[in-house]
């Protein structure tokens, strides 16, 4: 009689431990999948940063315009160093560029930014 009662519950606790180790398995499942999620996820934007600078640097290999840009930005530092006249230029320049709307402003710094590598610049300033 002592077997009648005996066999039920340990089929019961032996279905409730097989449900606890399904659950855990589960769970382990669930957070490798979200870990190879996570990965795939860094790969492929890894990929894509190398792939935009390779694209960049494809598009740029024939162009003038890193070159202007470092001579238009050369000009105020030579004249600098041109005694009184050339720093009088150099402060007007300036003075009017500062009285230059924002936007345009914000327009030229893009420019130059996307010039010279917008991760660069970002990475200059501190923002990643």
């Amino acid at each position: 009689m002592l077997n009648l009662l005996i066999s039920p519950l340990a089929n019961l606790a032996s279905t409730w431990l097989e449900g606890k180790v399904e659950t855990s398995k589960a769970a382990a499942e669930t957070k490798v999948a979200q870990a190879k999620a996570a990965a795939t996820i860094a790969q492929k934007q890894a990929t894509g940063e190398i792939d935009w600078d390779l694209k960049m640097a494809d598009a740029t290999a024939t162009s003038w315009k890193d070159e202007w840009l470092t001579i238009l930005f050369s000009i105020p530092l030579i004249l600098a160093f041109c005694g009184d006249w050339g720093r009088s230029i150099v402060a007007d320049g300036f003075a009017a560029l500062e009285a230059m709307p924002d936007y345009y402003q914000y327009t030229l710094g893009t420019i130059v930014a996307a010039s010279f590598g917008m991760r660069s610049a970002s990475k200059f300033f501190g923002k990643k």
